[in-house]
């Protein structure tokens, strides 16, 4: 092999191309900046119709795959690359990975019918196959689900449409369902009104459909009464809780006895022994977290680009003007 040969043929290359060179990564660097912020543009304007969210995520992730296919094919005619043989491998490419990726493509697919659909959308609680969290993004592959305890579950679009799906914010109010187990020596009617009075006191709670209190089953050791009401989604847990609380103390007021599980207890005559370790609770060190802001031409508002760029340079000129007034103060305490 001609080493020599090689080094030359290259040399030749980048000697008699260096201008489409050059112009290649200008147009890259500005092509890269400019899809970006049409992003932006687009987005802020599908923003303010009555589009759906996903539907709109979906919209800009093909707009951005076809900008992006655009500026490729733009650079390869600045390289003196043949469209048509661009178009030729591409089809060969994407042949052999169809063929590779047939579960994604029909996550893609089973992507599409739940935005033409409307199971849910963004922001929705939903429940499926053992999990459950808030939609945080849809996208052509997966969805992805934010738990209360701030998890990301990543679910793929053929397992939601295989599975059964609870969406607990499809309608506008919820019902709140209660269990409260009290003696046997309470009276009947007595507890009913208790828990009515305390379901209607509180303010979320809807009187259209009127909140309900029935005697649900005699049990071994106590009355079960189940209990329920309507409020606005969004009400849920406040509500509950809230019904729980007031429920609990009416009770103790009014002299309603919760029932109590009968245990049988021995008490223990030796003295246990209660090994220690350790000085106690350590000292508090603070952890020094940084606060790194990143700029998404994308996604982010152009007051704010433009607001952050401005912050940055009089944070370089801060250095020299603190310096300059050290040395004023210094001459004038001389």
């Amino acid at each position: 092999m001609d080493w020599q040969k090689i080094w030359n043929t290259i040399v030749d290359f980048f000697s008699s191309n260096v201008w489409n060179i050059v112009t290649f990564f200008l147009v890259l660097f500005c092509g890269i900046i400019v899809v970006k912020l049409l992003i932006n543009i687009l987005r802020r304007m599908l923003k303010r119709t009555r589009i759906e969210p996903i539907a709109i995520s979906f919209m800009m992730a093909i707009v951005k795959f076809f900008l992006y296919l655009a500026l490729v094919i733009v650079l390869l005619e600045i390289l003196g690359i043949g469209i048509t043989w661009v178009v030729t491998a591409f089809s060969a490419i994407f042949l052999a990975v169809g063929l590779a990726l047939q579960n994604n493509i029909a996550n893609m697919a089973n992507g599409i019918i739940i935005v033409s659909s409307g199971m849910f959308k963004k922001g929705d609680y939903i429940a499926v196959d053992g999990v459950e969290g808030s939609i945080a993004q849809i996208n052509f592959l997966y969805v992805t689900l934010l738990t209360p305890d701030n998890k990301r579950i990543t679910l793929p679009n053929s397992k939601i449409l295989n599975e059964i799906v609870t969406n607990y914010d499809s309608n506008n109010t919820r019902r709140v369902s209660f269990d409260f187990r009290v003696g046997f020596e309470n009276d009947v009617e007595k507890v009913k009104a208790t828990i009515l009075e305390c379901m209607q006191s509180n303010g979320a709670v809807r009187l259209d459909p009127a909140p309900f209190c029935r005697l649900k089953n005699i049990e071994d050791e106590n009355l079960l009464f189940t209990a329920r009401c309507w409020c606005d989604r969004e009400d849920y847990w406040n509500v509950y809780y809230d019904v729980m609380e007031t429920v609990f103390n009416e009770f103790k007021r009014r002299e309603i006895s919760i029932a109590y599980r009968q245990v049988e207890v021995r008490q223990r005559t030796d003295s246990p022994v209660k090994p220690i370790s350790g000085e106690g609770l350590p000292t508090r060190v603070e952890k020094k977290r940084k606060n790194k802001k990143r700029i998404d031409l994308e996604s982010s508002d152009f007051a704010e680009i433009f607001a952050i760029k401005r912050k940055s340079k009089k944070a370089a000129k801060n250095p020299e003007e603190k310096a300059a007034k050290s040395t004023e103060q210094t001459h004038k305490t001389k």
